[in-house]
């Protein structure tokens, strides 16, 4: 009994440290998987409405680095850093997000899973602290950045999908 009680209370404390988001893409998976790791796409579709990007490395490998500027339509500036910890084709990315003064804000797990034509993609953003994800939350507005990130990547997926006729 007290084994369930203590993975119970593990599973209560990650659910607390992080944002999981699924979504279905009319596209297939090795599709997806691609538009997620080549730098030519995800410069399309990466971060919320109104953001680019600069990419200055990009490596999807285990252990390779994906160093970029986001561009806030604000004018500002943010320095990001990925450090790939798992790359699975085309089933699963793992990485640490974090910047060069930090190398972890969060750690993300994204799985890519077919569903016939279609992906079902899951992205779950591991924070440290129950906290440190409240306060990206609440200061950088995360929930819905990510959503609309993930509306820019089916934008991008249906622009592509039409190129190709």
């Amino acid at each position: 009994m007290a084994d369930n009680a203590g993975a119970n209370g593990v599973t209560k404390e990650i659910e607390e440290r992080s944002i999981v988001v699924t979504r279905v893409f009319d596209a297939p998976r090795e599709l997806v998987y691609r538009v997620w790791t080549d730098p030519n796409h995800l410069t399309q579709w990466w971060g919320p409405k109104g953001f680019t990007n600069t990419t200055h490395e990009f490596e999807a490998r285990q252990g390779g680095v994906w160093r970029y500027t986001m561009h806030g339509p604000d004018g500002r500036d943010y320095p990001n850093k990925i450090t790939f910890v798992k790359v699975d084709r085309p089933e699963r990315l793992e990485y640490l997000h974090g910047d060069d003064g930090n190398a972890e804000h969060f750690r993300v797990t994204v799985t890519f899973a077919e569903q016939g034509s279609k992906t079902e993609l899951t992205m779950r953003m591991l924070f440290p602290t129950a906290e440190q994800r409240d306060r990206t939350v609440k200061l950088y507005g995360a929930v819905e950045g990510l959503n609309q990130t993930l509306d820019r990547l089916s934008e991008q997926l249906r622009v592509i999908q039409e190129e190709k006729g």
